[in-house]
C-alpha cells in the first residue's frame, strides 16, 4: 500500500507526525483565541456610551464563543485526518517529534502559570487557561506517542494519538461553548445561588416580599441584578435599606444592582 503524502509543503520528517501537526494547529488556534481574549478585555474596560449604556463587557463573552469555535474546528480537522491516516499510515521519525512535543509541554505549562490561580471567576480568563492546559496535555500525549513509535516502529500510533488528542480537544471546546452560551443567554451565573440572593433580600429589615428577581452576567466577570422589594412603610429609611441591600449583594458577587421598593398592596 502506497504511503499517503504529507500535508502540502511538509518536507521534513517531523511534519509527518499528524499528532504533532494537530498540536501545532491547536496552538495556532489558541494564539488567535488569546488575541481575541486580550482585545476583548481591553474593550470591556472602556467606559459606557450613550448607545452602549452597559459598556462593552459582553465583548469578553463573544471572545469566549470565538475561542470555543476555534477549538472545535481544530479538533474536527485533526480527527478526520487521523481516521484517514489509520487506513494509510505515514512513517514518523520519533526523535525530533519527541523533542518538539517536550518543548510544547514546558511552554504551555509555563504560560498557564502566568495567569495565576485567580481565574475561575472570569470565563474569558478561564478559557485561556483551559486552552493552555489542554495544549500541555496534548503535547504530553504526542511526546509519549513519539517515544513509542521510536521504540516499536508502529506508525499507526501517531494517527491513533492524533484522534485521541482531537477528541480531548473537542470535549474541552464543547464545555467552553456550553458555558459561553449560558452566559450569552443571560442565565444566572454559575457562581451565584439565586435562592441565596432571594433569602438575603427577604432577610433585610422591613422586607415583606421579593419578586421580579433577575440575575445575569454583564460580562464574564461582572454580575448584575434587578428586583422588586415589597417593604413595610416606616420600618426603615429607604436609603438605608438600599445601602444595606447593595452591601449584601456585593458580598455575594453582584456589583451592579437595581432595586425597586414597593409598599404592600392596599397600603
Amino acid at each position: 500500500m502506497a504511503q499517503r503524502r504529507p500535508f502540502a509543503g511538509a518536507s521534513s520528517s517531523t511534519a509527518r507526525s499528524l499528532a504533532l501537526i494537530g498540536d501545532a494547529v491547536h496552538n495556532l488556534g489558541d494564539v488567535a483565541g488569546l488575541l481575541f481574549g486580550w482585545g476583548a478585555e481591553r474593550l470591556s474596560a472602556r467606559p459606557a456610551t450613550p448607545r452602549f449604556t452597559y459598556g462593552y463587557g459582553r465583548s469578553t463573552q463573544l471572545a469566549s464563543l470565538i475561542n470555543a469555535v476555534l477549538i472545535l474546528m481544530a479538533a474536527a480537522v485533526v480527527i478526520v485526518e487521523g481516521l484517514q491516516r489509520l487506513m494509510e499510515p505515514v512513517a514518523v521519525v520519533g526523535g525530533p517529534v519527541a523533542v518538539a512535543a517536550a518543548v510544547g509541554v514546558a511552554v504551555n505549562l509555563g504560560s498557564a502559570r502566568l495567569f495565576g490561580s485567580d481565574h475561575s471567576h472570569d470565563l474569558n480568563r478561564r478559557a485561556a487557561v483551559v486552552h493552555l492546559l489542554t495544549d500541555a496535555a496534548v503535547s504530553a500525549a504526542v511526546l509519549v506517542s513519539a517515544l513509542l513509535v521510536k521504540l516499536t516502529g508502529w506508525n499507526w500510533l501517531d494517527a491513533a494519538t492524533a484522534i485521541g488528542v482531537g477528541l480531548a480537544v473537542a470535549w474541552s471546546g464543547w464545555q467552553l461553548l456550553r458555558d459561553a452560551l449560558v452566559v450569552a443567554l443571560d442565565a444566572v451565573p454559575a457562581s451565584i445561588d439565586l435562592n441565596e440572593v432571594d433569602g438575603v433580600l427577604r432577610s433585610l429589615p422591613g422586607v415583606l416580599d421579593v419578586h421580579h428577581l433577575h440575575v445575569w452576567g454583564m460580562s464574564t466577570s461582572q454580575n448584575a441584578m434587578t428586583a422588586h422589594l415589597t417593604r413595610r412603610p416606616g420600618s426603615i429609611n429607604d436609603m438605608d435599606l438600599l445601602h444595606e441591600a447593595k452591601a449584601e449583594l456585593a458580598r455575594l458577587g453582584i456589583a451592579h444592582s437595581t432595586i425597586q421598593l414597593e409598599p404592600p398592596e392596599g397600603a
